[in-house]
């Protein structure tokens, strides 16, 4: 099966934000990743629930909420009630994960959580029975447009092993630095979800470049069956 594409809106035009939704939604994106950042956890600041609820309004997309912020518990709720599908919060924020993972659920949104690029995978292994997806971060979080930290690959591959061979219900995410130049490449590691942010937005046409990495991803989907 093909990886979904998951264009990130840190990377959009603000200006044009619904209109830019909407183009990716129909160049066949799967979901749209929004990143959350509070100038805490990571040195940026980005949005928060009310352009959630407003990206909401104009795509029927999952949204997918990436909490790159301290104390994440304390915002979940909020973005769920904003329209987020998927909520995902780092195992390096999050002091009660568990509990924090449970919440998720339980105000009916999948739960992830992520790892930035030096944490070890060990760090998923008491988690990973307990989440819909895990995501690996292939950049250091906190800005778009960084170049793929390439070690990230072989984790990614070495988590999907580990989900197959314990046969867990648990879906993997990458995100950072993924262009139509590397995405076969990414693909190939067999990732469910995969997102990109300023090879898409930073284009011309943000529908045709969406057509256009969709078509590589189902390309390498075939290839991986």
């Amino acid at each position: 099966m093909a990886a979904s594409l998951a264009p990130s809106i840190l990377s959009a035009d603000f200006a044009r934000l619904g209109e830019e939704v909407r183009e990716v939604a129909e160049g066949g994106a799967g979901l749209i990743h929004v990143d959350v950042m509070d100038g805490h956890f990571v040195n940026n600041i980005t949005l928060g629930p009310a352009v959630t609820a407003a990206i909401r309004k104009v795509t029927d997309l999952p949204l997918d909420c990436h909490l790159m912020i301290e104390k994440p518990e304390r915002y979940v709720e909020a973005f769920i009630d904003a329209g987020a599908e998927m909520i995902s919060v780092h195992v390096e924020a999050a002091r009660h994960l568990h509990g924090t993972i449970q919440n998720i659920r339980k105000w009916g949104a999948k739960a992830g959580v992520v790892l930035n690029p030096a944490t070890p995978l060990s760090a998923l292994q008491d988690i990973l029975p307990d989440v819909d997806f895990g995501l690996l971060m292939s950049v250091n979080p906190g800005f778009g447009g960084q170049s793929l930290i390439r070690p990230v690959l072989d984790k990614v591959r070495q988590l999907r092993a580990q989900v197959d061979r314990e046969g867990l219900d648990c879906r993997i995410e990458i995100d950072g630095g993924v262009t139509e130049d590397n995405l076969a490449e990414v693909a190939s590691t067999g990732a469910d979800m995969i997102v990109s942010g300023s090879a898409i937005f930073g284009t011309d046409d943000v529908r045709a470049t969406t057509r256009r990495m969709v078509r590589i991803l189902a390309d390498a989907g075939e290839v991986r069956a």
